[in-house]
């Protein structure tokens, strides 16, 4: 399955909640809070009906896959790995997600959603420790510094952030003056992205 490519805000209607796909815009200026917004997309969005247990399962997953910007095949590869890791699985999950580049870059503030990070990975503007590192799905480790490359600092979206910076999580300490940051612990469950239920998706998993 390639990478979704159509309206990140029909995958919100599909979930029935915001998913902040397009970041800070998502408060502003939501699908969800007009009138077509009430109802899933597609012909039949208007149908209400009881969703079933492998509903349930299913939707958590597709939630956490499309928070990440994930495929399928690539979710399942987090799935596996996270499975024979020691502690809960579900959580485990979710902090290895967390722990992809492009959403500390997203934590950072340094883009307005994961979609603008990936692309300042992929184009070579992040580095780790003053290497550059231009893949996403790159896994950060405590004590590693991400910055932007210097030619980057000029950007003018990346200045209009640096404004008014974004909170960060308690596991990422963050420099608005060398526009770099430095991973000082794991995520917390209580400060995940989104709010998943990770016990879910190993249910389905487990099926």
């Amino acid at each position: 399955m390639s990478r979704y490519i159509g309206s990140v805000c029909k995958q919100c209607r599909t979930e029935r909640e915001k998913l902040f796909l397009k970041g800070d815009r998502c408060s502003t200026n939501c699908t969800l809070e007009k009138k077509r917004g009430k109802n899933a997309p597609g012909q039949h969005g208007a149908r209400k009906s009881k969703m079933s247990d492998y509903g349930k399962h299913l939707r958590e997953k597709q939630k956490a896959k499309r928070v990440f910007g994930l495929t399928e095949q690539q979710f399942k590869r987090y799935f596996e790995v996270a499975d024979k890791l020691p502690g809960l699985t579900g959580d485990t999950l979710l902090k290895l997600l967390e722990l992809r580049l492009d959403n500390v870059v997203y934590k950072m503030g340094l883009s307005h959603s994961r979609k603008m990070a990936r692309q300042m990975v992929m184009h070579g503007n992040i580095t780790v420790n003053g290497k550059k590192v231009d893949v996403p799905r790159y896994e950060v480790s405590i004590g590693e510094i991400i910055s932007v490359k210097e030619k980057y600092k000029a950007n003018s979206q990346l200045k209009k952030l640096m404004e008014s910076p974004a909170a960060v999580p308690s596991w990422l300490n963050f420099s608005k003056d060398t526009i770099s940051g430095t991973i000082i612990g794991e995520p917390l469950k209580e400060e995940f992205s989104h709010p998943i239920n990770g016990q879910l998706i190993v249910e389905l998993y487990s099926k």
